[in-house]
């Protein structure tokens, strides 16, 4: 049966990880030179700016309730290329400030993880039976931001891997990727009908994990 603790746990998690990585694409947007993000209020870890209410909050909700892979998106920050001062570094960073920011707190979860681990290790008792939802809260956080960070970089459009990697491509052979754009969705719904990216990011999970308990 689901645990309603445990899924408000991994809401607020979700929550605090999209809007970091939405936030990201938005300050390196500014950085280079465009600041509708700003404009927006899309600079913020407040989640309620970037909240899409079926992919923040209905999509995750069906994941988790049906025992998949909870997964979902937040409203895509917009940016204006005519306020850039160079379009293909600004496309491909602020296409990757996003996985780059979840790799971040991937990191950063996986140091509070071993914090808490020194600390209960040690024998301390002041946060007292906080203790294990903290583990979990971490716990929840590196899987989470394991799977935003590697989905969003595969190269299926809309995610973020499908701005970069044309420009990585010959012309010719970055122009007919663009043909496939309209069919992303599909292809996507289609990856995940066929268990693709569990293929893609169970390795990758088993890999952080193995090296977090080390």
């Amino acid at each position: 049966m689901p645990d309603i603790a445990e899924f408000f746990l991994y809401m607020v998690v979700f929550l605090f990880s999209l809007s970091l990585h939405e936030a990201a694409h938005a300050w390196i947007a500014e950085r280079f030179g465009d600041s509708t993000g700003r404009y927006l209020g899309r600079i913020t870890l407040n989640p309620i700016p970037h909240i899409d209410p079926l992919g923040t909050l209905i999509f995750p909700a069906i994941g988790y309730f049906m025992g998949g892979m909870m997964f979902g998106w937040a409203k895509p920050v917009p940016w204006n290329p005519r306020n850039v001062r160079d379009r293909r570094q600004a496309d491909i960073w602020i296409s990757a400030a996003g996985p780059i920011s979840n790799v971040l707190a991937l990191i950063g979860f996986v140091i509070l993880y071993k914090l808490f681990g020194l600390y209960e290790g040690a024998g301390l008792n002041f946060l007292g039976s906080a203790v294990l939802p903290l583990f979990k809260m971490c716990l929840i956080g590196v899987q989470l931001n394991v799977i935003l960070a590697v989905f969003n970089m595969l190269p299926i459009p809309p995610l973020d891997g499908s701005w970069i990697l044309p420009h990585f491509l010959p012309r010719r052979l970055a122009q007919a990727y663009e043909q496939i754009r309209p069919y992303g969705f599909l292809i996507l719904l289609v990856c995940m009908t066929l268990g693709v990216f569990q293929v893609v990011l169970l390795p990758v999970l088993t890999v952080v994990h193995v090296m977090m308990r080390l």
